[in-house]
């Protein structure tokens, strides 16, 4: 575990693999933190540098006061690839990490060669929900919503599995204000327009049951990137990484080999 002390916030990140290798940057869920990517990098190709971290207020990652813009969790990334000296990686993104590589991607096209955007969109949601969950989050804290999001997280399947209580229970021990902090963000963000912009290689993933961004939602956003591809991951909710993990890792690990990250 290291931490990358920039400034105002202080970043968890972890690296595995290759220490040479070509960088691939992975950024976690709202409520999660970077173990949700565990199953995946596990099963991942030799001859990569993966990095993990854990945004503002989430996981092992300080919390500055709430609330955020999701202008400064990109600058987060950029300036943690920055002191990671990160050139050319692929960035996979999931839910409010897609957001935040799209932003990145805009901004730092010299950062991310490739991105993979999972169970996310150019605009999650309306401002008035997130209003809503925030306020609830304030004034009766996590769990009051646990249920509620573990329906969206995973399919029916899973649900009804004990490994459900271990993300259950990695939700309810986030920050209450980095968890509001960051449903500010997505309430205040709408990428469609930047996002059409963008010109490089992009992989769209969706869970068949993700109950927070439809496969259908998830295919409008990448469909902004001219030449980007899609793939639907059957049985599994908005945390496909977790539920499906061999079937995210070979689709990952085919789209790296198809851009040339790796051989």
């Amino acid at each position: 575990m290291q931490i990358a002390d920039l400034g105002d916030v202080q970043l968890h990140y972890r690296i595995d693999g290759d220490a040479d290798g070509a960088p691939i940057v992975f950024a976690n869920s709202l409520g999660t933190d970077l173990r949700v990517w565990d199953a995946v990098v596990d099963l991942l190709p030799a001859g990569l540098r993966v990095i993990r971290y854990d945004k503002r207020g989430h996981g092992l990652s300080s919390c500055p006061p709430a609330p955020y813009s999701m202008g400064a969790l990109v600058r987060d990334a950029e300036r943690l690839l920055d002191f990671l000296e990160v050139r050319d990686c692929v960035f996979v993104g999931l839910s409010i990490g897609g957001m935040i590589a799209q932003g990145l991607a805009v901004k730092r096209l010299d950062q991310i060669r490739a991105l993979v955007l999972s169970n996310t969109a150019a605009k999650i949601g309306t401002a008035e929900m997130w209003k809503n969950r925030v306020q609830m989050v304030q004034a009766r804290g996590i769990g009051a919503l646990a249920d509620a999001v573990m329906e969206r997280w995973f399919s029916r399947g899973y649900r009804a599995s004990p490994q459900l209580q271990l993300w259950h229970n990695m939700l309810v021990q986030q920050s209450r204000d980095g968890y509001a902090g960051c449903c500010a963000a997505i309430a205040g963000t709408d990428f469609y327009t930047p996002t059409s912009g963008l010109r490089l290689p992009c992989l769209g993933i969706a869970g068949s049951e993700d109950g927070a961004t439809p496969p259908d939602l998830v295919r409008e956003t990448v469909d902004l990137i001219p030449g980007s591809r899609f793939h639907l991951i059957r049985r599994a909710g908005h945390i496909p990484c977790v539920e499906q993990p061999e079937d995210y890792a070979a689709r990952l690990t085919a789209f790296l080999q198809e851009t040339g990250h790796i051989g």
